[in-house]
């Protein structure tokens, strides 16, 4: 019986990855509406050993917990979380990925070290951009974001 050998490490690579990143949901210190995890180390992890690949875990890891499959933070799950103050984020993940795989497509230490940088920076510019225009600013109150129970929205 002989198969593919680089479907099996993609497919053994993206089982442990998700995997990890799902644990590592579980180890968090909550901060603010957006708790701390070890998904991002997990993730980041992902890239030396999976390359460019690293983005098909990430894209798993959204993918099931979008289907209910409990492996968000606390063991939450479903579009409600990517919808919520960590979707931007957990989106972000995927385009992280991308990033600190492609860096280590490359022998530069100096920009493989980048890739792991530039790739935190594109979850965190992700995420805030989500909870800026997910939470309600001072210059727009939540009775004026069709929440309160007078405004046509909610008829």
């Amino acid at each position: 019986m002989h198969g593919n050998p680089e479907r099996t490490a993609l497919l053994a690579g993206t089982a442990t990855f998700v995997a990890l990143m799902a644990a590592g949901a579980w180890a968090a210190i909550p901060v603010g509406p957006v708790p701390v995890t070890l998904q991002t180390f997990f993730l980041l992890l992902a890239a030396p050993v999976m390359k460019r690949r690293a983005v098909v875990p990430a894209a798993v890891y959204l993918l099931l917990g979008a289907l209910n499959l409990p492996v968000f933070h606390a063991g939450l799950s479903g579009i409600g979380v990517l919808l919520g103050p960590s979707g931007g984020f957990l989106i972000g993940f995927v385009p992280a990925a991308a990033v600190a795989g492609l860096a280590y497509e490359t022998r530069s230490r100096g920009i493989r070290i980048a890739g792991l940088a530039g790739a935190t920076a594109v979850i965190y510019a992700c995420g805030v951009a989500w909870l800026l225009l997910s939470a309600a600013s001072p210059s727009r109150p939540p009775s004026s974001s069709g929440s309160s129970p007078s405004s046509p929205a909610m008829s």
